[in-house]
């Protein structure tokens, strides 16, 4: 009876123990959980709910239209011409980035002198304010005072309109790539976790620097690799950069943007800004989240037989 009695005990004392803990786990999640509600889940049902209306922001009545401005959007052309530029863009720069940040990390990780100055230096344009960023491109590419011009007018070249089509996008995608300081980061510090006894087994082996390069230093850092692709796509497809180098780069202004700038951010910002139309713009991000999700999707299927772990991920198990 003794015994039943301390097993008794032991067991409320368990169960006790296990409550509090339960009380404080749930109090430890419940600001984070209580502002998913408030800063994720509601504004993403509010959007949908605001995307099959006909709102423009300011009246505080508007009509339930359905799937009206869903099926408006997919014969819109300017739109779709937004949505093939973005196309362009992410597939331009994502790639561009990621290769120059991978060769940054490649030559700042060999033993040179003053190397962590160059980190530095190569590093400070990923933390840069994106507006001053824009401002010191929207200076130097300017046509009448720009050191762009300055050098071509240095050998006989006329001036060019850099900040106007065709020439825009071409600016674009030099301030984005500018900033691949975080590309260069993430690849250093996958580098560094490359065992160098692998290198210098492939070097005894007969291998050269842009074999060893290939068939080792890549293959392991193509988890650091995936995450940039996956990052870098995401982040292009929601990029308003463009807005940042328009001639007026404000509210108002989001229409002055050059037509080969003209992004499918910068098309949803013309619909919520400058024409009032909150229901279509709505629209227009939730297509957005479905095609970052599916392209997500694409990415990490494609991935399968690509990326190489060093252990195997919990999903595959």
């Amino acid at each position: 009876m003794t015994t039943g009695r301390r097993t008794g005990r032991r067991a409320g004392r368990r169960g006790a123990r296990a409550r509090q803990q339960s009380r404080v786990f749930y109090l430890c999640v419940a600001p984070w959980f209580l502002g998913f509600l408030g800063l994720t889940l509601y504004p993403l049902g509010y959007a949908l709910w605001l995307s099959m209306t006909d709102s423009d922001g300011i009246s505080p009545h508007s009509n339930f239209i359905g799937l009206g401005n869903y099926k408006e959007l997919l014969s819109d052309p300017v739109t779709r011409d937004s949505l093939l530029r973005t196309g362009v863009f992410v597939g331009a720069v994502v790639p561009l980035s990621l290769i120059a940040g991978l060769a940054l990390a490649v030559l700042l990780n060999r033993p040179i002198r003053a190397r962590g100055v160059f980190r530095t230096l190569f590093y400070l344009p990923a933390v840069f304010p994106p507006i001053g960023a824009a401002m010191a491109f929207k200076m130097l590419f300017n046509r009448d005072s720009g050191a762009a011009n300055g050098a071509l007018g240095f050998v006989g070249i006329n001036p060019v309109t850099w900040l106007a089509d065709p020439y825009a996008r071409y600016v674009l995608f030099m301030l984005t790539i500018w900033g691949c300081g975080n590309s260069m980061i993430i690849s250093l510090a996958g580098l560094q976790d490359v065992p160098k006894e692998l290198h210098e087994a492939a070097r005894l082996d007969g291998a050269n620097a842009w074999q060893v390069f290939r068939r080792i230093t890549v293959p392991l850092l193509s988890p650091v690799l995936f995450f940039q692709v996956v990052t870098g796509v995401i982040s292009a497809l929601q990029s308003i950069t463009p807005l940042l180098l328009a001639a007026n780069p404000s509210t108002a202004g989001v229409t002055s943007v050059p037509q080969g700038d003209y992004l499918y951010m910068i098309n949803v910002f013309a619909q919520y800004l400058a024409y009032g139309r909150f229901g279509y713009a709505s629209a227009l991000l939730w297509v957005l989240f479905l095609i970052i999700l599916a392209i997500t999707a694409v990415i990490f299927k494609l991935s399968s037989g690509a990326v190489f772990y060093s252990f195997e991920p919990e999903a595959k198990k």
